[in-house]
């Protein structure tokens, strides 16, 4: 996937007629890089958090899915358009954030290295709690076979990564996960659920409140519902780190300048004074493939809300760390028990590529971070790079696994697992204020590199900064209300002093690749 993010000299390629045609059928073959954001959340978001969240709200939390799908939009339409118009990735931006220079790139590469492996233990984790309900191995090693079983599916996944193996899985993993979502479909239309409350809790907002049944969770009735619903804004339509993993695919897609030498001062310029350049003229692909790709994963969150709404929360059952997709299962056999192995499989091949993205999500991250301080190396050195991302989130998540293991069978099997304990401060900051951060880049970006003609329009542009005001507030507000507020608040502004200094200490070697001339 990201092993061919070379830069190309030259001109730009025209944009193909599909792009430039009326008819919204041949855009669907501009699809492509925002399939991967779509296919990153499938699986933790809507498989389990947004069954989690009918099942608690109802239809109502519909609302806030879409509202975080459009913000979230924004945000990558946002970077993408920078990329396409420049060619030059927001890590390389901001090298020229006021500060020590290279201080912001560096503070994001710390949090990635801690918040990265912890997703990659969480998904294992996941896997694992499936893995042990279908192999009916829930009480071996004392309640820690959700682990162990995590633990030797990351194993094999490492494995498969290395050979090269992962191809022919994601074509299979493809079209097990659409039958998955036909199946899943058929089964919320034979449920016949009540469509006109499904279509006002999606556009009309309302207050969140547990359900009066909610005790039977005493874990969950403790804390309080603003940690739980800004949860949900982590995991929906993808995180921080994904965007700015798209943003560099698109450099394969070479779409506009993204590929190609970064574009001068003057040739931006040139670009903003005709309407027709071929540049221009592709800023209609990251439109499509950002609105096709939110699109998807607002229809899905629709039907497993609905599911959740219609089949679980009557019987008062809500996916927690016991149970994180193994509820799901009844979405489908209510059509047929047969069904049952179509949606093991389809699940546990989701996540194996939520799992798998998430790797390459990492790689992709380091490997632009080091383009951002010296291109010519980081494209040079791009399998070591790889090598040791893969090797640091494995060497962390086993850690997490290993710590997880050890705190659930000190208590036997019926003690609380504590996954989605670790994964919420990850989630918090990866998910919401990252997003924050990024929405408030990308204004700055285009107002400090672009002739104001090739800015963003108003309306991104004040989409940009509400989505900014959102997402920070709920980042704050979910770590405020977390058990663990000061160790990751502190933490937060440990990262940014220790990386500020850094910075300041290694001046004089991070003065990166200048960009267009200035």
């Amino acid at each position: 996937m990201s092993e061919a993010l070379n830069v190309t000299p030259g001109p730009p390629q025209s944009a193909p007629p599909m792009l430039l045609s009326g008819n919204p059928l041949s855009w669907i073959k501009v699809f492509g890089p925002g399939a991967i954001i779509a296919s990153l959340t499938i699986g933790t978001g809507e498989l389990i958090f947004s069954t989690r969240g009918g099942a608690l709200f109802g239809y109502n939390i519909l609302f806030l899915f879409v509202v975080i799908s459009i913000l979230k939009w924004g945000l990558v339409l946002g970077t993408a358009r920078h990329m396409v118009l420049t060619g030059v990735h927001p890590f390389q931006r901001m090298m020229d954030l006021p500060g020590p220079r290279g201080w912001a790139p560096m503070a994001f590469f710390i949090l990635a290295a801690v918040c990265i492996p912890i997703w990659v233990s969480f998904h294992s984790g996941v896997l694992g709690n499936l893995t042990s309900w279908v192999s009916g191995t829930e009480a071996m090693f004392n309640g820690g076979a959700d682990f162990v079983w995590g633990a030797a599916i990351l194993s094999g996944l490492l494995l498969l990564s290395a050979t090269e193996g992962y191809t022919v899985l994601e074509r299979v993993q493809l079209a097990i996960v659409a039958a998955l979502i036909i199946c899943a479909g058929i089964s919320l239309v034979l449920y016949s659920p009540d469509w006109w409350a499904l279509l006002k809790g999606a556009v009309i907002p309302s207050a969140y409140e547990y359900p009066n049944w909610i005790g039977e969770y005493p874990k969950i009735a403790t804390q309080p519902v603003w940690v739980e619903t800004t949860r949900y804004v982590g995991v929906i339509g993808g995180a921080g780190y994904d965007y700015l993993a798209y943003t560099s695919f698109l450099r394969e897609k070479r779409w506009g300048n993204a590929g190609t030498a970064p574009a001068t001062r003057q040739r931006l310029e040139t670009i903003a004074a005709d309407p027709n350049h071929a540049v221009r003229r592709w800023l209609r692909a990251p439109y499509i493939d950002c609105s096709i790709s939110f699109i998807i994963v607002i229809a899905f969150s629709a039907v497993f809300v609905a599911s959740g709404t219609i089949i679980l929360a009557p019987e008062h059952k809500i996916p927690d760390e016991k149970n994180l997709l193994n509820l799901q299962a009844e979405f489908v056999v209510g059509l047929s028990p047969v069904l049952l192995p179509l949606y093991v499989a389809g699940a546990f091949l989701t996540m194996l590529g939520t799992l798998y993205g998430t790797l390459e999500v990492a790689h992709t991250v380091l490997n632009e971070m080091a383009r951002s301080v010296n291109d010519a190396w980081a494209v040079q050195h791009q399998r070591r790079l790889k090598s040791y991302t893969v090797a640091w989130c494995a060497l962390i998540a086993y850690g997490v696994l290993t710590w997880q293991y050890f705190y659930t069978t000190s208590g036997g099997a019926d003690k609380p697992r504590a996954l989605l304990v670790v994964m919420t401060p990850a989630n918090l900051f990866t998910g919401v204020l990252l997003c924050g951060l990024l929405c408030l880049l990308n204004p700055w970006m285009d107002h400090r590199f672009l002739p104001r003609m090739l800015r963003m329009p108003t309306w991104l542009w004040l989409l940009n900064l509400f989505a900014a005001v959102v997402f920070l507030a709920l980042g704050v507000k979910g770590y405020w209300d977390h058990d663990s507020r000061w160790i990751a608040l502190g933490g937060l502004c440990l990262v940014v002093v220790v990386a500020w200094g850094l910075a300041f200490m290694l001046r004089g070697r991070l003065r990166g690749t200048r960009a267009d001339g200035d």
